[in-house]
C-alpha cells in the first residue's frame, strides 16, 4: 500500500523469516519504527476503518485473511476483501504476526480504498517485545493501527468499573502497555493497545465507538465471520 511512512512491504516479504531467531531479530529491527507520538484520527472521522482477522486450517497449512472496511462514522460495511495463502511460519506465542501478515497484506491490498485506521484482533504495544501484530502491520503499511484483544496475554490489570466505557491500565510492571476497556455493561473487558500512529486515548475511543452493541468491535466481528467463510470456501 502506497502510504507515507510505510516500509517496502515487497522487500520485507522477500526476506520473510522462517525461524524464531530470525523473527525476533525482525521485531528488534522494526520496533523503533513504530510511531507512538501521533494522536491519530478522531472517532467518527470521514473515511473508513478496517478490521482484519485470520482463520487457519492447520491440517492443510492454509490461512485465510479478511479485511472489512466500515464507514468510520456510521459503522456500515462499505467494502471487503479476502485472501488465502499457505502457512509459512510455525505457531510460536509472541510471533503470530509472522504467520498472519503476508496474507493480511494481500487482503488489505484488495480493498478499493485506503483505510484511515486498521483494527487488529490482537496486540500492538501490549506484547512481550512491544511489537505485536498491530505494530508490525502499521509499520509495514504506514497506516494508523490498534490492537483489540480478547485476553490480556501475560499482563496484569485490575477489573475496570462495571459501566460501559470504564477502563483500567494493562500493566507490565509499572509500565502501561494498554488498557482494559469495558465495552458493554456487565461483560468482560477487551484489551486495547496502540500499534502505530495513534495514541491510547483515541484507540480506546475508537474501540468504544465500534463496539456499539457487542463486546467486540464491529470491525473484528465482521472480519472474523468473513475469514471463516473464506477458509471454508478455500
Amino acid at each position: 500500500m502506497d502510504t507515507p511512512g510505510a516500509l517496502s512491504c515487497d522487500d520485507e516479504l522477500r526476506h520473510w523469516p522462517t525461524d524464531e531467531d530470525q523473527a525476533r531479530a525482525v521485531q528488534d529491527r522494526l520496533r523503533s519504527s513504530a510511531r507512538l507520538d501521533e494522536p491519530g484520527p478522531e472517532p467518527g472521522f470521514e473515511g473508513t476503518v478496517v478490521g482484519v482477522d485470520v482463520a487457519y486450517d492447520d491440517a492443510r497449512d492454509v490461512v485465510a485473511a479478511a479485511a472489512v472496511a466500515l464507514d468510520a462514522r456510521t459503522r456500515a460495511v462499505v467494502d471487503e476483501a479476502t485472501a488465502v495463502g499457505q502457512i509459512s511460519f510455525p505457531y510460536v506465542p509472541g510471533l503470530l504476526a509472522f504467520r498472519e501478515i503476508p496474507t493480511v497484506l494481500d487482503a488489505l491490498g484488495r480493498l478499493a480504498r485506503t483505510p484511515g485506521l486498521v483494527v487488529c484482533d490482537g496486540y500492538g504495544l501490549a506484547h512481550p517485545r512491544r511489537f505485536g501484530l498491530a505494530s508490525h502491520l502499521g509499520v509495514l503499511t504506514g497506516l494508523p493501527t490498534i490492537g483489540v484483544a480478547k485476553n490480556p496475554f501475560t499482563f496484569r490489570y485490575e477489573p475496570p468499573g462495571p459501566d460501559r466505557g470504564a477502563t483500567s491500565p494493562l500493566l507490565d510492571g509499572d509500565e502501561e502497555v494498554g488498557r482494559a476497556l469495558r465495552t458493554q455493561q456487565g461483560v468482560k473487558p477487551v484489551f486495547v493497545s496502540v500499534g502505530h500512529r495513534i495514541d491510547l486515548d483515541r484507540a480506546c475511543a475508537h474501540t468504544l465507538h465500534l463496539a456499539a452493541r457487542y463486546r467486540l468491535p464491529e470491525t473484528t466481528r465482521a472480519a472474523d465471520a468473513l475469514c471463516r467463510r473464506a477458509l471454508a470456501d478455500a
